[in-house]
């Protein structure tokens, strides 16, 4: 039913093409028009609730209308549902029509009025949306894939950390959701929720940011349509999440902060400074001042988390060996929490292309004469393995043999093995910078070409880095023309 449902709305997206509709914005049209036909769904038996929808902007205005009238009203319709609060205005926030030609509009609400939205289960709604943000993400030109994390790495990161009932789980750089999706998920599957329990799902265990307007909306359509969220206490803030203390504190915190090493901003710490024509946030809590949106995010993380709280974090390479703030950030964190494990990620498995990264797990831990860090432990799933985004995709069995190590709530019983090493707090501080950047598996296409892998995957991998030493070169030369 929903590869069927998706595959309709996606060949239509083809269609709409031609007219210059972008993939991105075809799905923000979609979000528009399903919310509107599913709440009015919900007015009708057997439900006959209280539309939260003024009568003039509803669904059955629009199946109503044709030609010119239904363009001008879908355009007062989105104007006027984003000056709304709650669910609404998030939604709706700084919406447009971007399918100008009426008879096509027409087409489209006339496909979405023949199915019955709110009739379907919530995991097939569900799965027709993520499937459609999917897609969205796998076009190259969109950009959207840097707001899209592979759901095999989501839910392997999910897996390892454990959720529970009555947790509350933070991404101050959400997206559209995936973490909390896999979260709901993961909670639901593996636990018997009494009524408390399921309440506390469904209104209280996410707190999420997106600094973005169009990706915000996506998010909090995915978790309505799983059933997350209220249409007055919407989850999801619109805003940058580093422009200072929430003051909230979260058990868990899963997140894959935005790539791109350089920002505008340079958040500045109690003792920092920066250059005169920056534009800064003052960040007490934070321990070193940095325009490194990584590493800002970073330190933002560990504000986040209660004591005995826990964090599971994508982060770039250079954010293990970059020396000045990054030394200071790595010192202070490997003594003032538990950072107990770290997974390298192979490249290939990004939609953002140029990025090599890592998940960097550490806990949070009262205050301490002692460093809290005893061994690190880092899984290699980079040195000899080969992805690509469409002929050879990371999958959840990739990464089964690092949820099988890690052994989630025993880490003390783990066990070293040829991808699984360990390194004391010692010797990672005396490392140069304290750099974390570790590796100690031999390159086999270094020495072995006949065993070298397909020359699309080989292809792939230039291109990783190249677009990664493009990069680089990049945001040195934009501090060059900073100073």
């Amino acid at each position: 039913m929903s590869d069927g449902v998706v595959s309709k709305l996606w060949n239509y997206c083809n269609v709409l093409r031609d007219d210059g509709v972008s993939y991105g914005d075809y799905v923000e049209q979609l979000t528009y028009l399903l919310f509107l036909k599913m709440a009015h769904e919900h007015t009708q038996p057997p439900f006959n609730k209280e539309s939260f929808i003024p009568a003039k902007y509803d669904w059955t205005t629009l199946v109503d209308k044709d030609g010119d009238a239904l363009e001008v009203h879908y355009r007062h319709i989105l104007e006027s549902l984003g000056k709304e609060g709650g669910m609404l205005g998030t939604i709706f926030r700084k919406s447009q029509n971007k399918i100008q030609d009426p008879a096509k509009l027409k087409r489209l609400i006339n496909f979405i009025n023949g199915e019955t939205w709110v009739g379907l289960d919530i995991d097939v709604k569900g799965s027709i949306y993520e499937g459609l943000l999917q897609k969205n993400a796998e076009d190259v030109k969109s950009g959207a894939g840097q707001y899209f994390t592979p759901r095999p790495l989501i839910k392997a990161m999910v897996e390892v950390m454990k959720p529970e009932p009555m947790m509350t789980i933070c991404d101050p750089a959400c997206g559209t959701g995936g973490f909390f999706l896999a979260s709901h998920d993961y909670i639901s599957h593996n636990y018997q929720l009494d009524k408390d329990q399921k309440e506390f799902l469904k209104y209280h265990t996410f707190k999420g940011w997106d600094i973005v307007d169009n990706t915000a909306r996506l998010c909090v359509m995915n978790l309505y349509l799983h059933g997350i969220g209220a249409q007055d206490d919407v989850p999801i803030i619109v805003g940058d999440s580093l422009i200072s203390d929430p003051g909230e504190r979260f058990d868990l915190l899963l997140t894959n902060p935005p790539f791109g090493k350089k920002s505008s901003v340079t958040i500045v710490n109690g003792s920092g400074q920066a250059s005169r024509d920056a534009i800064t946030y003052e960040r007490d809590d934070f321990w070193a001042t940095t325009s490194n949106k990584q590493l800002n995010f970073l330190q933002h993380v560990k504000t986040l988390l209660k004591i005995n709280g826990r964090a599971a974090i994508v982060v770039p390479d250079n954010v293990l060996f970059e020396g000045g703030a990054g030394e200071t950030v790595r010192k202070k964190l490997l003594s003032d929490f538990n950072v107990h494990t770290l997974l390298r990620l192979p490249t290939g498995v990004f939609y953002a292309q140029g990025v090599k990264a890592n998940v960097l797990f550490f806990d949070r831990k009262p205050a301490s004469e002692t460093p809290w860090t005893e061994k690190l432990w880092i899984y290699d799933l980079r040195t000899n393995k080969h992805f690509t985004l469409k002929k050879s995709p990371l999958t959840f069995q990739d990464l089964q043999d690092f949820i099988d190590v890690y052994k989630a709530g025993n880490i003390h019983e783990r066990e070293e093995g040829e991808r699984f090493k360990a390194f004391t707090y010692d010797e990672l501080i005396q490392r140069d910078k304290v750099s974390l950047d570790i590796f100690w598996l031999k390159d086999e296409s270094l020495e072995d070409t006949e065993n070298l892998p397909d020359p699309d995957v080989i292809a792939a991998e230039i291109v990783e880095n190249l677009e990664s030493a493009l990069n680089q070169f990049t945001e040195i030369y934009q501090e060059l023309e900073n100073k």
